[in-house]
């Protein structure tokens, strides 16, 4: 047997959840495709784990773009010598915006969507494709708290994510019989992350030691329900600050 392979879809910069993901699966033993649109973020996350000793590449790609996802799958499953086809898949690409809902574009609302739902459509459906033949695999999407309930100024937001949801349900339920195992991580809460930190920094400062989510503690339980036995899979786990309200 080779080396086995992961894909992760929308990561971009290296103090991000998609980052995260990647540095906690090569650490597991896999070489890891750092899947995003921009390629010289990609770099330096692989950059970092050949530094710790893991196995990496680079590889662009929109998730909104079926040829790009449909590449990624080929190249996933056939990454090169002494490895294995892909056994692991995430998708983690998503973008969140407050907008009033009566200035809320047609335009901007399907871009919401296309990221956050078609785009995981896109991504399972390949991965459904390659993996069932093969009988094995895991493919794990992230949630968010619009997953669960729409907040105002986030009906864009909320639409997609709960489509999303809907997805690894159905995928679930058809293909957990078949050997894959589909799971939805709901992020409840702020991700301690670059973008927070760039965008809202005083909510950073608000919530104080631990009042956000951990990027490494967050890839820990991915790669918990990526080892999980068959005889008891999660389908879905919720992740939050413990000081966090619910």
């Amino acid at each position: 047997m080779g080396k086995p392979v992961a894909i992760v879809f929308g990561v971009g910069a290296e103090r991000g959840l998609g980052a995260a993901l990647c540095r906690r699966f090569a650490a597991g033993g896999h070489h890891v495709l750092v899947s995003g649109r921009t390629a010289a973020k990609l770099e330096q996350v692989v950059a970092t784990i050949e530094a710790a000793g893991g196995s990496a590449a680079a590889l662009p790609a929109d998730i909104t773009k079926e040829a790009d996802v449909i590449a990624a799958f080929d190249r996933a499953m056939a990454a090169g010598p002494g490895l294995d086809p892909v056994d692991l898949v995430a998708h983690n690409a998503g973008n969140n915006q407050h907008i009033d809902f009566r200035e809320l574009s047609a335009e901007q609302f399907e871009h919401f969507w296309r990221v956050g739902c078609y785009g995981g459509f896109l991504v399972g459906r390949e991965a459904a494709r390659r993996m069932v033949p093969l009988g094995r695999g895991t493919v794990l999407f992230t949630g968010a708290s619009g997953s669960l309930r729409g907040k105002p100024g986030y009906a864009h937001f909320a639409a997609a994510k709960a489509g999303l949801r809907m997805l690894s349900q159905s995928m679930a339920r058809e293909y957990g019989p078949q050997g894959i195992h589909v799971a939805h991580v709901v992020i409840d809460g702020g991700i301690d992350g670059d973008r927070l930190r760039r965008l809202r920094p005083a909510i950073v400062a608000e919530r104080g030691d631990d009042g956000l989510l951990g990027i490494d503690a967050i890839a820990e339980t991915y790669w918990h329900l990526h080892g999980q036995h068959r005889s008891a899979w999660a389908q879905e786990v919720d992740l939050r600050p413990f000081k966090e309200s619910f």
